[in-house]
Formats: C-alpha cells, sequence, structure tokens
C-alpha cells in the first residue's frame, strides 16, 4: 500500500519540474527503482494511472530500471551483488555488508511536450 504514497510525491516532482520547464503534458517518466525497495513497478503504474488524471502527466509512460542489490563486504571490502538469500562475501566468506545499491527510488528523467 506504500506505493500509493510513493506515487503521489513521485506525481508531485513530476508535476513541480514539468512546470518549470513550461510543459504542456508530461509523456514519458524513466525512474530507477532498487531491489530492496519492495516497489511493484505494476503498483506504482495503477496508482500512477490513477492520480494523475486531470493532470498534466495523465497519459504518460512509466519506464522502469530495476538496481540490484550490491553489498560492500565489512571484513575485506570487496564489492559483490549477492544471490537471492546467500549474502556471503565471496572473497572472504563474511555474512552480509554494508548496502551500496539497492535502495534507490530515483526520477531520472521527464519527457514533455
Amino acid at each position: 500500500m506504500h506505493e500509493l504514497s510513493v506515487t503521489q510525491h513521485l506525481l508531485s516532482v513530476v508535476l513541480e519540474h514539468a512546470e518549470q520547464a513550461g510543459a504542456q503534458r508530461v509523456t514519458r517518466i524513466d525512474l530507477r527503482i532498487g531491489a530492496l525497495t519492495g516497489i511493484v513497478d505494476e503498483s506504482i503504474q495503477f496508482y500512477f494511472d490513477f492520480v494523475s488524471r486531470d493532470t498534466p502527466a495523465a497519459g504518460a509512460r512509466l519506464a522502469f530500471a530495476h538496481v540490484p542489490v550490491r553489498l560492500r563486504c565489512r571484513q575485506c571490502g570487496a564489492e559483490f551483488e549477492p544471490q537471492e538469500r546467500d549474502w556471503l562475501c565471496p572473497d572472504c566468506s563474511a555474512t552480509g555488508g554494508e548496502v551500496v545499491a539497492g535502495r534507490e527510488f530515483s526520477v531520472e528523467s521527464i519527457e514533455v511536450e
């Protein structure tokens, strides 16, 4: 359900930038979504279609780029992408690490007319 509030904020950011650019209509929004956010593309699209009605962003195409989880080992400093539930460092076998990617949720670009 957190996708609704996230989508409302997304729309406000997009509309603010579109207004600053003097745009009449938003046609496409490119998003980056980290694997750890729990954000589901289909939910964002569903809520976006609902909250953007009667705005310059109505009908805009959402494009999703997914960012995988990336960790930095606290023992040896190696960076790696964990495999499913196996968060062991491939270099030294230490467990877990600092998350350096995978928490992103950002607007990469907005196309307007």
